[in-house]
């Protein structure tokens, strides 16, 4: 227990010493940014460095870098962060983005690099007005300037990309809002969007029964009841009219091209960008929006625009286009504001203007009263649409991958059933021959080469050291043939224990098993080293070893643990088939070539992760291998068939070292295979002759 402790203790203190943070400094900023650019002061409030670049005798603020990992540390698939040098101009553009560090085990001595390294660069020119999605880049030159950008993925690392994608979007969303004004609502990728077809031509009456067009009106009595008891009051009216707006969506078309020359409506286009809100307020009344100071191009002073908690900036377009307006309305107030689609708004949630009215009292030290009024507004359903799947999230790779995931299920079903009741393919050595080899092969090449479901001891480490510096797991959500198969695995470690997995779910232990039936059909390998079990027992506990030294290292150093977590040949032999450099190709070729000769040796005696399941797998309920009373004593049959050496003298199994083969449970059934079922079926033949001969001799 004290051993436990200390490991326990050494991992934590050393996760701690290696939490992640910025590394950058101004001068090291520099460097990256020579001139014409300049880098200010790190801002005293947020993580950033504002960057300037001369304009004329003056230098003017070009945007803000900083390091992703101070503002999203969201962990690698590797449990730390990637950290990403990012540079946003004053409209949302990325300047430049660079990977820093990561710690990503595919881009470690697998992919190289260079593929990470191409795919951060993708996002320069891109801006957060649109929506960057991970896919197809063969139509990115059509979509120029749209909402909707791709950029290319990299194959066999869906996960990790997908993680600096989101680190990316996160840390910068913050700056955006936080230094650039854009709202702090959601993310403008997952917002409803307003409709761009079904306009049908509509006069103003129509307009306004569509709701397209919707009227407030404020009375005189509403506005002194406001205004009851602060000394500003004024006689109230009888029902007078105190102020009436009408409010619109105007880049909605059905608005837009009714109330709009063509030339008008394309000149609005062109004025507004991909995502953006232009809002039509017409006043009328003795009271408007606009006051006597209200500057074209500013923002209103009396008229404000909320949704829920969110504040949004409404802007004059300063349009001159003449609207069609019903000849009541030609002369009044009307303008055209606009809400940049960073901001956050939602059109399919409701709006809440708001006008101010203001009033004064006291001659020599004057105090102004403030009242706001609502003036709600709701665009009809019909003219939105609805916001896509979040192609950010962890939810779109679900989504993405629902027919592997539906394959995948439909085989664990099956395995589950026939470990829960092996009975009929156990029926003959043959039919459990073909069912264990067809599995084999849709492990190695279904789950393993094309869905890349191969579990690594990285998944332990990399949860130890989230949980351990305080953060989510969320990052393993991005890869789910691997959260599906963990939480098959977790079910079965309770009900089975460890053989399960490695038995039947290992793409890499598939590859070894399938790779000696083919050397013996070809003559190959015929006679195995079988280890005296003293032997066999003190080398299974190197795995053991190796798990310590992998957690260990992962306490003092994440670079130390990328290198050591390459005892595993998984990554060389399944995800990158072979396609790497020769020491892990030769590592991981020899490995398979030693289970030619020793059996499974890197399962049985070196894999940490096998050691991990070993551990968890204490927890199993069941003793489900059936066994009986003659089962080591005489009979040694089952241990002697055993290739994993799991079955003791005594016949006992030792489910932590089970690779759950099915045949001990074939041979316990065979009435031709199993000793004591022979010794019971000749002595009932014996019985059967002498009692035949008794028959015949009376």
């Amino acid at each position: 227990m004290t051993g436990r402790r200390l490991l326990a203790a050494l991992l934590l203190t050393g996760l701690a010493l290696a939490a992640q943070a910025g590394v950058m400094t101004r001068a090291a900023l520099q460097r990256h940014f020579p001139p014409p650019w300049t880098v200010g002061e790190k801002d005293a409030q947020l993580p950033v460095w504002p960057i300037f670049k001369q304009d004329m005798t003056s230098p003017v603020l070009a945007g803000y870098v900083f390091e992703s990992v101070d503002l999203a540390p969201i962990p690698g698939f590797s449990g730390t962060p990637i950290n990403l040098l990012v540079a946003l101009d004053a409209k949302g553009a990325f300047l430049d983005v660079r990977v820093l560090s990561h710690h990503e085990p595919v881009f470690l001595e697998g992919l190289g690099e260079g593929p990470l390294l191409r795919f951060a660069e993708q996002y320069k020119g891109l801006s957060l007005r649109q929506n960057i999605k991970i896919g197809s880049n063969a139509n990115r030159g059509e979509q120029h300037g749209s909402a909707n950008v791709y950029i290319d993925g990299v194959a066999k690392a869906t996960a990790s990309v997908r993680i600096l994608h989101q680190s990316l979007l996160a840390s910068a969303l913050q700056v955006a809002r936080a230094r650039l004004g854009f709202g702090a609502g959601s993310d403008p990728a997952l917002l409803a969007r307003v409709r761009r077809d079904g306009f049908r031509p509509m006069d103003w009456d129509a307009l306004l029964q569509a709701g397209l067009v919707q009227r407030v009106r404020l009375s005189r009595g509403q506005v002194e009841r406001a205004f009851a008891g602060s000394g500003v009051e004024e006689a109230e009216g009888t029902g007078e009219t105190f102020s009436e707006l009408y409010l619109a969506y105007l880049n909605v078309p059905a608005v837009g091209r009714n109330l709009l020359s063509e030339a008008g409506w394309q000149h609005l286009l062109g004025r507004i960008d991909e995502g953006d809100h232009a809002l039509l307020a017409i006043a009328t009344g003795r009271y408007s929006f606009v006051g006597e100071s209200f500057v074209r191009g500013a923002v209103p002073d009396r008229l404000t625009l909320r949704q829920g908690e969110l504040p949004l900036e409404l802007r004059d377009l300063d349009l001159d286009d003449p609207l069609r307006l019903p000849a009541a309305l030609r002369h009044a107030d009307a303008k055209v504001f606009r809400v940049i689609g960073p901001a956050g708004l939602d059109p399919a949630r409701p709006l809440d203007f708001a006008l101010r009215v203001t009033r004064e009292k006291g001659m020599l030290y004057g105090e102004r009263v403030s009242r706001d009024f609502a003036l709600p507004y709701r665009l009809p359903a019909d003219q939105v649409i609805a916001p896509q799947d979040d192609t950010k999230g962890w939810q779109a790779v679900w989504h993405a991958r629902a027919w592997e995931l539906a394959v995948l299920a439909g085989a664990l079903a099956l395995l589950a059933l026939v470990l829960a009741r092996p009975r009929w393919i156990v029926a003959t050595p043959a039919r459990l021959a073909r069912f264990r080899t067809g599995y084999l092969v849709f492990t190695l090449v279904f789950i393993g080469w094309f869905a890349q479901g191969q579990l690594s001891i990285v998944h332990l480490t990399a949860a130890i050291q989230a949980l351990a510096a305080g953060r989510s797991l969320g990052f393993l959500l991005y890869d789910p043939m691997s959260v599906a198969l963990w939480a098959f695995v977790a079910l079965t470690l309770v009900v089975w224990g460890r053989g399960t997995f490695c038995g039947w779910l290992c793409p890499f232990g598939a590859l070894q098993e399938l790779t000696a039936q083919l050397a013996r059909r070809a003559g190959l390998g015929k006679k195995r080293l079988r280890l005296h079990r003293d032997v066999d027992a003190r080398l299974k506990r190197l795995k053991y070893v190796v798990l310590a030294a992998i957690l260990v290292l992962a306490a003092v150093s994440p670079a130390w643990t990328d290198r050591a977590v390459e005892v595993e040949p998984f990554k060389t032999a399944i995800t990158l088939n072979f396609v790497r450099a020769w020491p892990f190709v030769a590592w991981a070729g020899g490995l398979v070539l030693l289970n030619l000769v020793l059996y499974k040796g890197f399962c049985r005696y070196l894999c940490p992760l096998g050691a991990g399941l070993k551990l968890l797998g204490h927890a199993r309920l069941l003793k489900w291998i059936p066994r009986r009373a003659e089962c080591g004593t005489p009979c040694q049959t089952c241990r002697h068939r055993c290739e994993y050496q799991a079955i003791k003298p005594d016949g006992a199994i030792v489910y932590g070292e089970c690779f759950q083969c099915l045949d001990c449970v074939a041979i316990h059934d065979s009435p031709e295979r199993c000793a004591p079922l022979i010794a019971r079926g000749r002595q009932r033949v014996i019985a059967v002759q002498a009692a035949a001969a008794v028959r015949s001799a009376a």
